[in-house]
């Protein structure tokens, strides 16, 4: 590999942001070979080192290469997921068995593990800050998690599980995407689409005419799909839509892209790799690094809010059955109609539509809006400024203290696309660090996939995506506001699972505020702020089917810890199976039996949520109990937004999240908060 080569590599140039104009997929493996190459130098000299070990001889160099591999690929990662092409792709998959394999090798290195448990037992220890001594402390417990107790055969074996777990898990996202691109119909005839929203429906003729077609082009991209199934008076293609949405990456499509033997396979390999660490099951390898004490604590949490959730959820369910017959001739409510007819209910209960509310939201004002609370509760400055991206739909910005000093930086891509994976997520670019020019300042990726501006028109927000930017921006602020210097536990890294929903979801609560809302709204057409009047039907609407969301959640909570706990991957009972059991005790809504949700349940099978997905409610408690205390002293109270930045935010995974949350409400947490938020008391 030739120096020049390697000096024009912008995945090599850690100097400042990422140069997205320049990376080519012919850079990956280049620059990967290079980082691991150097990385692994640096491991064989620090592991053969005679001296005693201290942070800075041998934790902080150790740090300093594993945070330039992070940044490469993390560039790597993240256009693969919003700009996919087949070398980005290929590119991607070649690479991560290699970075797999190594962080295989480092976790199960015993050399390191010594010198780490050294570190540990010395009398430097104690002189060392929280967070050092805390990165220390985990990383003993992840070289016993990573397999460095095991004798030879068995830490070989593991290493190979991880190498393909990470195989299978990159391949079942694939099929997901590539059946969720592969799917379009054409419409030609408009009066099929009766009921569907005139923006929607333009946007479905921009897209038939992008492919040379007349009609109406309509896919499984959310914001393509949602509203067919949400508003079309038409049953039989709401049917159809359905159909193809609940069996993607399933034996309904394309074999190369059913994801029934991976889900086998993941699960078998994840039990495998409990057991060799001598634990009983995947649940209990997960639950070691999260919040919660075990699956019992779990499924007790669950089923608490699921004894308080279900009467409310029994009681929607009868009302949408209620008045489907009686209002829609529906007396046979199918799973293709509970959007359809919810939406009707809403509109008929609370006199006001997602459509209508969705015009005062354009892109622009609702970034003012979350840009203002930022701010005001946080005491920064955001504003937008210039940087290379990946397309032409991102964009990026900076946050900035009293001073004008830089906080943070972040990208931002709002838009769904070809090509880009489904969903919301923020993620890493650069993380805060400590470093012998200055503290780096922290950048991260804010990921969306909402309808794109049609025309001359802007972007607009339907309330709930407005509460999905908020939510990532949560995200984004607890990556950008920390203020740990020490790689390991800055921002979001060392915070544990259930708790990381904690800022995202506590930042959601903003959007349900008249003082925020007001602002944040502006009609696309007349210019006019939200009136009060729609505001106080939203308000009232907030908890509408509250009760069913709930279940519905911990349906899927319950199905993720058992099927990494009690069941058996190697037994005659599927996957299929358990989430038919788990609906028996807790659903309100039943599928059709060809509904393969499991198959696109890529949260726990390809997202890192494996026995983590009762985190969302989890970290809920968490949020409403926080955002309780802004009830308290006023909701954009400048004195409680500055305790939460110290005291949460701040603090990164430099101590347990417990006594973060201890040390900002100043007890432990209830919830009391989370049930009142959601209308579900009695």
């Amino acid at each position: 590999m030739t120096e020049t080569v390697l000096a024009n590599n912008p995945l090599l140039d850690f100097s400042g942001l990422p140069k997205f104009n320049q990376v080519k997929a012919e850079h990956v493996t280049p620059a990967i070979d290079n980082l691991l190459s150097e990385a692994r130098n640096i491991v064989e000299t620090l592991s053969t080192a005679t001296e005693a070990p201290t942070w800075q001889n041998f934790a902080h160099p150790l740090e300093d290469i594993e945070e330039k591999i992070a940044r490469a690929w993390s560039q790597v990662s993240h256009m693969n997921s919003v700009v996919n092409s087949p070398a980005l792709r290929e590119a991607y998959n070649d690479n991560l068995p290699k970075l797999t394999a190594f962080y295989a090798d480092l976790s199960q290195d015993e050399r390191l593990y010594a010198k780490f448990r050294l570190l540990h037992s010395s009398p430097d220890y104690q002189s060392l800050n929280t967070a050092q001594r805390k990165i220390i402390e985990n990383e003993l417990r992840d070289f016993r998690l990573g397999g460095a107790e095991l004798a030879d055969d068995k830490k070989a074996r593991f290493k190979e599980i991880q190498e393909e777990l990470s195989q299978l898990s990159a391949k079942f996202e694939e099929n997901l995407l590539d059946t969720t691109n592969d799917f379009s119909l054409l419409i030609e005839d408009i009066n099929v689409l009766k009921g569907v929203p005139e923006d929607v429906i333009q946007a479905a003729a921009e897209a038939a005419k992008q492919d040379n077609n007349t009609g109406y082009k309509i896919t499984l991209h959310y914001p393509s799909y949602m509203p067919v199934v949400q508003y079309a008076d038409n049953r039989e293609l709401r049917e159809k839509l359905y159909r193809a949405y609940a069996t993607r990456a399933s034996e309904f499509g394309k074999p190369e892209w059913d994801n029934t033997q991976l889900i086998k396979d993941i699960l078998k390999l994840r039990q495998e790799a409990a057991h060799l660490l001598g634990y009983k099951n995947y649940t209990e390898l997960s639950l070691t690094t999260k919040m919660a004490n075990g699956q019992q604590q779990v499924t007790e949490f669950l089923n608490t809010l699921g004894k308080s959730a279900k009467p409310f959820a029994q009681a929607d369910m009868q009302e949408l059955k209620e008045f489907a017959a009686n209002k829609l001739d529906l007396p046979k409510l199918a799973a293709w109609d509970i959007a359809y007819v919810s939406e009707k209910l809403r509109e008929e209960k609370y006199a006001f539509s997602d459509q209508e509310v969705k015009q005062y939201f354009p892109e622009e004002q609702v970034l003012h809006g979350l840009f203002k609370v930022t701010e005001t509760i946080f005491g920064v400055h955001v504003k937008k400024s210039k940087a290379p991206v990946w397309h032409s739909d991102a964009s990026f910005y900076e946050i900035t203290d009293t001073n004008g000093k830089p906080v943070g930086q972040f990208y931002l891509d709002l838009y769904a696309r070809n090509n880009k994976r489904g969903g919301a997520w923020m993620d890493e670019a650069i993380t805060r660090r400590k470093k012998s020019h200055g503290v780096e300042t922290p950048v991260a990726f804010l990921t969306c996939n909402f309808s794109a501006p049609i025309g001359n028109k802007p972007a607009l927000f339907t309330h709930d995506e407005a509460i999905t930017m908020f939510h990532e921006f949560g995200h984004g602020l607890h990556h950008m506001l920390t203020k740990v210097d020490e790689y390991g536990v800055s921002g979001i890294k060392g915070v544990e699972w259930d708790a990381v929903e904690l800022p995202s979801q506590f930042m959601e609560n903003f959007c349900w505020e008249w003082e925020v809302l007001r602002h944040m709204t502006k009609h696309v057409e007349t210019g006019a702020h939200l009136p009060r009047e729609l505001f106080d039907k939203m308000v009232a609407a907030k908890n509408f089917q509250a009760g069913m969301q709930t279940v519905r959640q911990i349906e899927f909570s319950l199905f993720d810890i058992r099927l990494h706990g009690d069941f058996n991957p190697n037994g005659k009972e599927t996957a299929l199976d358990l989430i038919e059991q788990v609906r028996d005790e807790v659903a309100v809504v039943r599928p059709p039996k060809w509904n393969r949700f499991p198959n696109n349940f890529s949260h726990i099978f390809a997202g890192g949520y494996a026995a983590g997905y009762y985190s969302y409610k989890w970290a809920e408690v968490l949020s409403a109990d926080a955002y309780s205390l802004f009830e308290e002293t006023g909701v954009l109270s400048q004195e409680t937004g500055r305790r939460f930045w110290s005291e949460i935010l701040a603090q990164g995974g430099s101590r347990p999240a417990l006594e973060s949350f201890i040390a900002f409400r100043g007890r432990e947490p209830s919830i009391d908060a989370l049930l009142r938020h959601n209308g579900m008391t009695n």
